[in-house]
């Protein structure tokens, strides 16, 4: 059985009031590096709270190590948990703070003083431990807050937006710290975060939540090319994927997606699969650095429109292109046209037939 596993989990306030986790089937494995990437809302804070025991759980089960944890305390579930705010006490030391739940659990002064050193050295705070959280930056009180965490050995590290606090530069460096005493102490985690970029640095999986429900679950390249459905494709991404409400249309030499501003042949990949919805339509999707741009009249396979590019801003290793097609802002990453300048025409088509489609009304991926 898997390390962590969660069945069914709901989540209401209220008895009538709606679920904030809808069903949740998740299972993980020792070890692993889960991250949980949503928009605000959709139920991935409320998950993690439940998993540590400050949430009740409407409905479902919580199982460590094949043992259902519901009836258990939160100090009893060995789970430890870092917040936002990093929660650390102004009035004791790093040395007091990282030491609190081990005096909790009335353990050996020595003892307590070994694994304190052992959590501010895998945090890279032994030099502060004399010290009090007023006179730390924000990046040196989520280290003490991550040495408090591990200090007890958890079976479970779960870390609600740690980072969002921190300035640009610091949330880098950290997020890279924070994987490293990850794999150094063999622990298995949770991350809550919205924020993509720091979703695919970390995770070995990510669970992409919407709504109180799962959308998808995968590597971060799993979810990135390959994205199930319509909001994974919008949400992982930046800029985020380009989209066309489409109607497909069977020819004499294979299927067309018709929209306002082009007529696209489909990929003979995907033939198959968009052949029951002729004469219907579905949601075109393309990534931008999918669109490819030439400066000639070309007319391949790929090709999507001739257009003006409007906008061009430059991003130092690359830029992105803005023009309209059809009346949808499309956004366009390039690095061969990155000197291109405002109201140039341009051919632009589909490089490798990288392109996606989802059904309007389930949202799901058709493939």
């Amino acid at each position: 059985m898997s390390y962590l596993v969660l069945k069914d989990l709901e989540k209401r306030y209220t008895k009538d009031g709606n679920l904030i986790v809808n069903k949740m089937n998740l299972s993980i494995e020792k070890g692993e590096f889960i991250v949980f990437l949503g928009p605000s809302g959709c139920g991935k804070t409320t998950t993690i709270r439940m998993i540590s025991g400050l949430e009740d759980v409407s409905g479902g089960e919580i199982l460590i190590e094949g043992e259902n944890i519901l009836g258990k305390k939160p100090k009893d579930r060995g789970v430890s948990m870092i917040f936002q705010s990093y929660a650390v006490w102004p009035h004791m030391t790093v040395f007091e703070n990282i030491a609190y739940p081990l005096k909790l659990q009335k353990l050996p002064k020595a003892e307590i003083k070994e694994r304190v050193h052992a959590a501010a050295e895998a945090s890279d705070i032994t030099a502060l431990l004399d010290r009090y959280p007023a006179q730390m930056s924000g990046g040196q009180r989520q280290r003490v807050a991550v040495a408090r965490a591990i200090v007890i050995k958890p079976k479970l590290f779960l870390m609600d937006e740690p980072l969002s606090n921190l300035d640009a530069k610091l949330r880098v460096s950290m997020r890279t710290e924070l994987k490293n005493i990850h794999t150094r102490e063999n622990s298995t985690s949770i991350f809550v975060t919205h924020d993509q970029s720091e979703a695919m640095s970390l995770a070995d999986r990510i669970v992409v939540m919407n709504k109180g429900i799962i959308e998808q679950i995968g590597t971060p390249m799993e979810v990135y090319q390959d994205s199930a459905t319509k909001f994974v494709a919008s949400f992982i991404g930046t800029p985020p994927t380009n989209f066309y409400e489409v109607k497909i249309e069977k020819r004499e030499d294979g299927l067309y997606a018709i929209a306002t501003g082009f007529e696209y042949k489909v990929p003979d990949r995907l033939v198959p699969a968009l052949l029951p919805y002729t004469n219907k339509k579905v949601d075109l999707g393309v990534r931008p650095e999918f669109v490819g741009v030439s400066l000639e009249k070309t007319h391949s396979l790929d090709h999507l429109c001739e257009s003006v590019i409007q906008f061009v801003e430059p991003q130092g290793t690359h830029a992105i292109l803005i023009t309209d097609i059809g009346g949808v802002e499309t956004k366009i990453m390039t690095i061969d046209h990155m000197e291109i300048r405002p109201n140039t025409k341009v051919s632009l088509f589909m490089k490798n037939g990288n392109v996606m489609f989802f059904d309007i009304e389930t949202t799901q991926r058709i493939k």
